[in-house]
């Protein structure tokens, strides 16, 4: 098994990449999602007006929304320090805070960083993908088979996802030395401004 990853700034790119994740024969079990919920954009919890609140003290704020019918089915809202909201779903957010009952429950203690290391990101790569979610993208990673992992990577490495390599340098020329899961999170505004910088589509 091999652990594939791909960061977009775009959530419609990521769940597409997920689709054609579950086409090329990648179980919905072994793909997860993560993207950043600031501007609320998903309301699927009735909870979801105390996201910024609990997510700076880290407390759960949802439960999966959905069942069966694939990995975008089983979406919640969950908080991590650092990064705020964020609309999750699959092994990584179970490894993250734990699954109960089939729902994202809890806050995520450095969670990102922690659970993609886990899994074999480098630590160095894992921390630009938790900043990248900071900043408003999403993180779609995978465990593929070794036959299924040249196509995973192709899917996720596609034109509108982000490089990496860039991205990290040009968090690194505005002084970044790593995700802080001590940071305040990015309001829907500073999202706003960074995308503009850095993102590859609004």
């Amino acid at each position: 098994m091999k652990t594939v990853t791909g960061l977009f700034d775009n959530y419609d790119d990521a769940s597409d990449a997920v689709g054609e994740l579950e086409a090329s024969g990648v179980p919905h079990a072994d793909i997860s999602i993560v993207a950043n919920n600031s501007t609320e954009w998903y309301d699927g919890d009735d909870d979801r007006s105390n996201a910024a609140e609990d997510a700076a003290s880290g407390a759960g704020v949802g439960a999966v929304i959905g069942g069966a019918g694939g990995l975008l089915a089983g979406l919640g809202i969950m908080a991590i320090p650092g990064v705020g909201p964020v609309v999750a779903a699959g092994w990584l957010a179970a490894t993250a805070v734990g699954a109960v009952g089939g729902a994202v429950v809890g806050g995520a203690a450095g969670g990102i960083v922690g659970a993609l290391t886990e899994s074999g990101v480098p630590e160095r790569d894992a921390h630009v993908y938790a900043e990248g979610v900071r900043r408003g993208g999403t993180l779609v990673t995978a465990k593929v088979d070794d036959q299924l992992a040249g196509q995973a990577e192709r899917i996720l490495g596609q034109a509108n996802s982000v490089n990496l390599e860039d991205r990290r340098s040009a968090y690194e020329a505005d002084g970044w030395t790593g995700f802080d899961s001590n940071a305040k999170a990015f309001t829907p505004d500073e999202i706003e401004s960074d995308r503009g910088r850095y993102a590859n589509r609004p």
